[in-house]
């Protein structure tokens, strides 16, 4: 992983924790939340506070999420809001961590130039043990404070103070004016400058979890359905209707289309439909070169491309599936019949623009794996795990790859890719004919309940 962690393709965009008074901060926070402290005078953080330091030296990489499903966090410094999340068990955990950071920024900065705030993300559960305990997960709720109680203490400052002001004998109570004056060293006055943090709780309908092999919940939807990368049958019983794995394709075809969460990329509009197609055909021709033994250092587009010339008859059908596809949006050529059958099928779709773009992305992802530009934008901790049963050269064209192409514009490769104009009116659900065998089976077919 070092040449990856060379070209900051991870770890990337941590924050430096070195001053003696962050890493005293810190020690504070951290003892609050675990009763742990480090002895290193030198790490990095994610955006929770996470540092892999640390997890190396206590041998604990859930030193801040035990369980894998309440996540603590240290805040050092308003900062983090631009750094990744590491280790991730929820998709949600970032941008709620994100969003938490931005609606409180004034406040956080305040707070932060004095003390580590610590919190915690509270789910509905306190254990996901079971499979089943993921669908009682309904909200996220932020509760977090300073190492010294801050906030505790500006929220009973206030309330003595309304006391003061509404009692007859406030200005004689010996007790409530020495009260207050002990709170307001450690608080400032609250009447003048507030500190207060938002309460911040978040709805968790739709997302993808690490638990149990990585399991997507999509709940806020007309047809809702649980997905596995792993085998359904460990799941066991769902309080949802539908479960499918990626056996299911069929099924997680018309899921897809039942929702409209996904279209074609030769007809979604405003991108270059047939140079994203084309880079995924390179990605192809890179993973059939890795496993015939091929030897791609310094390999460049037009080597690839020579490549799948010289071996077209050696490609696999992800290949062909493409080309036919690129043949029809260039050359006005037959369109092809690509059904969910087609180990193609996966990659020629992008999600549409709904609510759950990000999620469906990272879905379309894991099924179509060897376009290894979008399984590195959209599930990188899929990305972590594929990549370290590549071959060194695959590894090195890979990493070169990303940093060439990636690094350099992260934002206009996003908005090529997944981007979208402005949001059209959706089209409605198609109804079938024969609504009763829907009812009874449901839109997807036959499939375990």
């Amino acid at each position: 992983m070092h040449r990856l962690i060379q070209r900051g393709l991870m770890f990337g965009n941590l924050i430096e924790v070195a001053s003696p008074i962050l890493l005293e901060r810190y020690n504070r926070a951290l003892k609050h939340l675990t009763g742990k402290t480090t002895n290193l005078t030198d790490f990095h953080i994610d955006i929770s506070g996470y540092s892999p330091e640390i997890g190396d030296e206590l041998e604990d990489h859930l030193y801040l999420n035990h369980g894998g499903c309440n996540r603590q966090f240290i805040l050092l410094t308003t900062d983090q809001k631009s750094a990744p999340l590491l280790n991730i068990k929820f998709s949600t955990s970032r941008d709620i961590l994100r969003h938490f950071i931005e609606e409180n920024e004034p406040q956080l900065f305040a707070l932060t130039a004095r003390d580590a705030v610590a919190g915690e993300l509270v789910n509905s559960v306190f254990s996901v043990s079971q499979p089943a305990r993921l669908l009682d997960i309904r909200k996220v709720t932020i509760e977090a404070d300073t190492t010294e109680g801050t906030l505790r203490d500006a929220e009973k400052l206030g309330d003595l103070a309304d006391r003061f002001k509404q009692e007859e004998d406030g200005w004689f109570d010996d007790v409530l004016i020495a009260d207050m004056i002990s709170l307001a060293k450690r608080t400032g006055d609250v009447t003048r400058n507030p500190v207060s943090l938002k309460h911040m709780t978040f709805d968790q309908e739709d997302f993808w979890t690490a638990h149990f092999g990585g399991v997507y919940v999509f709940r806020g939807l007309g047809h809702p359905a649980a997905i596995t990368s792993g085998d359904k049958a460990d799941l066991g019983k769902l309080p949802i209707k539908y479960i499918f794995d990626f056996n299911d394709r069929n099924q997680i075809a018309k899921f897809f289309d039942y929702n409209d969460l996904v279209e074609p990329i030769v007809k979604a509009r405003g991108i270059d439909a047939s140079a994203i197609l084309r880079q995924k055909m390179d990605f192809i021709v890179v993973d059939a070169a890795q496993d015939a033994g091929v030897d791609l250092t310094g390999a460049t587009r037009r080597d690839i491309r020579r490549l799948a010339r010289d071996h077209a008859d050696q490609l696999p059908p992800e290949y062909h599936g493409l080309r036919q596809m690129v043949d029809w949006a260039e050359n006005e050529g037959k369109w092809p019949r690509i059904s969910s059958d087609h180990p193609a099928y996966f990659y020629t779709l992008r999600a549409t623009d709904t609510d759950q773009a990000d999620l469906v992305n990272m879905l379309l992802a894991e099924l179509a794996p060897k376009d290894i530009r979008q399984l590195f934008i959209c599930h990188k901790e899929v990305f972590y795990r594929a990549y370290q049963g590549w071959t060194e050269t695959k590894k090195s064209f890979v990493a070169d790859f990303l940093e060439r192409e990636y690094l350099a514009d992260k934002a206009g490769a996003r908005e090529a890719l997944f981007g979208h104009d402005a949001p059209l009116e959706m089209p409605k659900v198609r109804k079938r004919a024969s609504e009763d065998m829907i009812a009874r089976v449901g839109p997807w077919g036959a499939v375990r309940r």
